[in-house]
């Protein structure tokens, strides 16, 4: 066949359609994985801690929280963690998937408490963390909500110092769905 009988409205009409299913077709993307821009938050900038979704935080899926301190928060060190979580939060912890990361080290936890009356997710280290470094808690296992929102979860400490006294060390703004 030669180039002048080639059916190049056929070829043009395929490559038409076909580029037309390319940009219908959406980009599968990880949205909600990162806290993002928060402009109206009722928390302080300061007071905002980061965190990750890995399983990109849809509603009512299983999904793994990494929740980040940052070390310039931890000044008075760590004995035990308290993350409470608002009423209206109707996901689901697996407290024997808890891990407490400093870098690539996992610490030791003496115990992991979910009080489902009081919206507490308490963990205990086994050691106290006495020096203030970049700390990743890491919850598996944990079921989204079926309805998806933006949901404040506060992170207390129990210092470890010779007063064992209860700081406020920021807010997670996590949004689900």
């Amino acid at each position: 066949m030669s180039i002048s009988k080639f059916p190049w409205k056929v070829l043009l009409a395929g490559l038409t359609l076909f580029s037309g299913i390319l940009s219908v077709n959406p980009i599968i993307v990880k949205a909600q994985s990162n806290p993002g821009l928060t402009i109206f938050g009722g928390v302080d900038r300061e007071n905002q801690l980061s965190y990750y979704l890995d399983f990109g935080g849809r509603a009512n899926n299983w999904d793994r929280y990494r929740l980040r301190i940052p070390g310039e928060k931890l000044t008075e060190g760590a004995t035990r963690f308290i993350i409470k979580y608002p009423d209206y939060f109707e996901g689901k912890f697996d407290p024997d998937k808890v891990e407490v990361r400093v870098g690539d080290e996992s610490l030791p936890i003496r115990g992991v408490i979910w009080d489902q009356e009081n919206y507490l997710l308490e963990i205990d280290l086994e050691n106290p963390l006495t020096e203030a470094r970049k700390v990743e808690i890491v919850l598996s296992n944990v079921k989204n909500p079926r309805y998806g929102g933006t949901f404040y979860f506060n992170c207390d400490v129990v210092a470890a110092g010779e007063i064992p006294i209860r700081l406020y060390v920021g807010t997670w703004i996590i949004s689900i769905g």
